[in-house]
């Protein structure tokens, strides 16, 4: 399809943004605010809300600590699945925080109990559907899998709001220090074809490669996250991403 290209880097949008050292410093200010095992216990919000979903063993926990370069900021359950909260964090200065995070359970763990399965995929769904503050999803995919028929479930829920260009779409595709060129090539090809075909044109998804053990993609990835929060403005005054975007067309 041609608007495949489309979703994939938004690379002028990235140039206009602040160093990654600059945006690594952000990120490092995570820190954790609350838990909640319901979506009605979660507090109000209104700063840009920004949350991290994916398959147990995709490397969620590991990816958020990575990019906050903290140990133990998201709790990685010995056991897969067995992690039922949604986790806040929030950023930026103590006495002015200027986003959050939202770290969801990962899902799909075959060793948890259906009842189990079935009440965090309402939750999660709802989450994704109806979060006023949500403005970003970060959706880990483990490299070497592809998009499996739970990410792809997982996208239905949050594809019509990233249509509208209610929020936007970060797919990190994890441990892909464990491709070779061949295989990663294939798996962001394929990975965007999908989107592409299952999302407009116009919506802001970015797709990327990501290795927490190498730190393959963790600085690009904190500057999109950034740029979520705090959107480029050119020198003139204007939205750089929407400049860049026209620049584009």
């Amino acid at each position: 399809m041609t608007n495949t290209p489309s979703v994939s880097q938004h690379s002028a949008e990235i140039e206009t943004t602040p160093t990654e050292k600059v945006v690594l410093g952000w990120t490092h200010t995570a820190r954790f605010l609350t838990t909640a095992s319901e979506l009605v216990h979660l507090p109000a919000n209104e700063l840009p809300e920004i949350a991290f979903v994916g398959r147990s063993n995709a490397g969620k926990s590991t990816a958020i600590n990575t990019l906050a370069q903290q140990k133990r900021l998201a709790f990685a359950s010995k056991t897969p699945g067995r992690t039922q909260h949604i986790n806040l964090f929030e950023l930026g200065p103590k006495d002015e925080a200027d986003a959050w995070f939202a770290d969801l359970p990962g899902y799909g763990y075959a060793a948890v109990a259906r009842s189990a399965k079935l009440r965090w995929q309402k939750v999660m769904a709802d989450y994704l559907e109806v979060r006023r503050s949500l403005s970003g999803v970060v959706l880990m995919v483990d490299s070497r899998l592809g998009l499996t028929d739970l990410d792809k479930q997982l996208l239905e829920f949050v594809t019509p709001r990233v249509r509208t260009g209610e929020i936007k779409l970060l797919v990190l595709l994890t441990k892909a220090d464990k491709l070779n060129r061949k295989d990663a090539d294939a798996a962001l090809f394929g990975t965007r074809a999908f989107l592409a075909e299952n999302a407009s044109a116009e919506s802001d998804i970015t797709v990327m490669l990501f290795s927490a053990l190498k730190k393959q993609g963790v600085g690009k990835a904190a500057q999109i996250l950034h740029c979520w929060v705090h959107p480029p403005v050119k020198a003139g005054g204007g939205d750089g991403a929407a400049e860049a975007e026209r620049n584009s067309s």
